[in-house]
């Protein structure tokens, strides 16, 4: 071989070796680059005013129930390091599925819609109550969603989309001689819902807990003038989740394994009588 083919021949292979270094580097993961030293950031978004469940306080920290849980979470996970981003709920779910962010809290429930979009653990965070806005003068008849059934059935219209759709659907599943009457419904201004009931054109509402409060009980309630006529009935707590985006499986197996951990050990629990004054849990079964 002459000089010239065989400096040919070095360059060649030269270029092969720096071509297959860079496809190597390209493969590596996020779990390789914490293993050369590199802790992977996680993202954690989360609502800016969904008290008590997310927030952020007077001083302008990240708090609430679910941000407290993943706050202890991360000290189980050390391995991590971790970023706290309030937002709203459409830029929440949007940058979680897009991977802006690595999880995504707003006392969120499981729906077969969202499982589509991204990774729910096993390991639910923490409740939500839901139940039936009604009105005061029927407390005696309606006590109970069997009761509720039996007197008319005549629910307010929830959208198909809207996960409290699935709760009744469940119950009519469950009670197939004691039906709710389940319609349909694109979305409507709140105030019509409660004006619906007070007038009767409705006998109930399925209606979050926490919104009822904020929205009706409380003194400073922008429906408070509603308080007099109407009331509300616990049905079941549903389980609310961290979302994940398709990508962090393994975070979210190391987050089952921590979630669990705190659970055991009463960690969860105390955080519910901090914030709720209750154990919201409790209600899971019934």
């Amino acid at each position: 071989m002459n000089i010239k083919k065989l400096s040919k021949a070095i360059l060649t292979a030269a270029l092969v070796g720096v071509v297959a270094a860079a496809l190597a580097g390209c493969g590596k993961s996020d779990n390789a680059a914490a293993d050369n030293g590199k802790k992977k950031t996680v993202n954690v978004a989360f609502t800016n005013y969904y008290v008590p469940y997310d927030f952020v306080n007077d001083k302008g920290e990240p708090d609430g129930f679910e941000v407290a849980v993943m706050k202890e979470v991360a000290k189980k996970l050390p391995q991590y390091d971790w970023k706290f981003t309030p937002t709203s709920d459409d830029d929440l779910l949007i940058g979680v599925e897009s991977g802006k962010y690595d999880i995504g809290t707003k006392g969120i429930w499981k729906t077969a819609a969202r499982e589509k979009k991204y990774i729910f653990p096993k390991e639910y965070l923490g409740a939500s109550v839901i139940g039936l806005v009604i009105r005061k003068d029927e407390a005696s008849q309606v006590t109970n969603m069997e009761s509720f059934a039996k007197y008319s059935g005549k629910l307010v219209p929830i959208a198909p989309q809207d996960a409290r759709y699935s709760v009744i659907e469940q119950y009519n599943k469950e009670h197939p001689d004691n039906q709710i009457q389940l319609k349909s419904s694109e979305a409507f201004q709140i105030a019509d819902a409660y004006t619906w009931v007070m007038e009767g054109r409705y006998d109930g509402y399925l209606e979050v807990e926490l919104s009822y409060k904020n929205n009706v009980e409380k003194p400073d309630a922008p429906y408070h003038q509603f308080a007099d006529q109407l009331t509300y009935l616990r049905y079941k707590a549903i389980p609310t989740y961290a979302l994940f985006n398709k990508k962090d499986q393994q975070l979210a197996d190391d987050y089952d394994k921590a979630i669990k951990e705190l659970r055991d050990e009463g960690k969860i629990a105390e955080l519910e009588q901090k914030y709720f004054g209750e154990s919201l849990s409790q209600y899971m079964n019934q």
